[in-house]
């Protein structure tokens, strides 16, 4: 029988998490013999070992380790399908838009302008996030609708719409020599010697290798280039939340950077398609921002 429980997975995520059964019995509150009988029933039901067990401790197998990843996902899945079912029982709820704090700032006030101006518009509520968070509050039934970007964001499986391109500028130091200059090249940029550019974690959530300090938040970004510590290169638009002590220049050769609008196909309902249709109305008066 291939049919898994949601039960089943989430025993079997707590222990290939926790590598402990106690631990992971401890988390789901219930007794450790019924937990690993419950393991031993899905080992034997899959016909293949998840976990090696041994005096050394518990670890995954590469069975193991494939259904932990898919049986995140299934997780996910099914408790994002319940948010939105609930969701769209509530015929008075707002969309949810979700979008990194700073980004696109001006094509978001246009955006949600243009939208509320239009007849019996459902309410949007904005959800700031953190670089990288969008897919998975889109994925996990939190956000409608994300305004992301190419070629940063997880765009895997949604749907979206360009609805802008712009160039890229360098976030500096205002005292740093390079700050008086009207632009730069990448090369220029990485190689600073004493201003090492940050690093942003991938969509698997590990960082690039490099000298240059590890960030996750805007806020330690800002801090950090105010501190002359770092340097990072990224869409002219996202100067929205520059502070005094930075200065932006153009990278004249950084690759373009497009604004999307995404959402999930499974949940396209007319309050998403006039969202939609009022960001698409924007392509045409949306100008590539620039930076300087």
């Amino acid at each position: 029988m291939d049919d898994l429980e949601t039960r089943e997975l989430r025993y079997f995520v707590a222990v290939a998490e926790e590598l402990h059964f106690g631990r992971a019995a401890d988390r789901l509150g219930i007794a450790q013999p019924a937990l690993s009988r419950a393991i031993r029933q899905l080992e034997h039901r899959l016909g293949v070992r998840l976990l090696d067990r041994d005096r050394r401790g518990t670890a995954l197998t590469d069975a193991g380790s494939v259904l932990l990843r898919e049986a995140r996902a299934t997780l996910d899945a099914v408790a994002a399908a319940a948010r939105r079912t609930r969701r769209a029982g509530d015929e008075k709820r707002p969309l949810v838009l979700v979008t990194k704090a700073g980004a696109s700032h001006e094509l978001l006030q246009r955006l949600l302008a243009e939208h509320a101006s239009e007849p019996g518009a459902v309410p949007v509520e904005v959800l700031l996030c953190e670089v990288g968070e969008q897919a998975g509050l889109l994925r996990n039934g939190r956000a409608d609708v994300a305004i992301m970007h190419r070629p940063f964001d997880d765009l895997a499986g949604f749907d979206t719409e360009d609805l802008s391109v712009e160039g890229q500028i360098a976030l500096l130091p205002a005292g740093h020599p390079l700050a008086s200059r009207r632009q730069l090249t990448m090369a220029e940029v990485r190689d600073v010697p004493d201003l090492p550019i940050a690093r942003w974690p991938r969509l698997d959530g590990s960082y690039p290798d490099g000298p240059g300090p590890e960030v996750h938040t805007q806020s330690q970004l800002a801090q950090l280039v105010a501190l002359g510590k770092t340097l990072l290169v990224i869409p002219a638009s996202s100067r929205a939340w520059q502070w005094p002590d930075h200065v932006a220049v153009p990278v004249v050769d950084a690759p373009d950077v497009t604004t999307v609008i995404a959402w999930p196909p499974s949940s396209y309902s007319p309050a998403i398609a006039s969202l939609v249709r009022s960001a698409g109305g924007l392509r045409d008066t949306t100008p590539a921002a620039a930076g300087g």
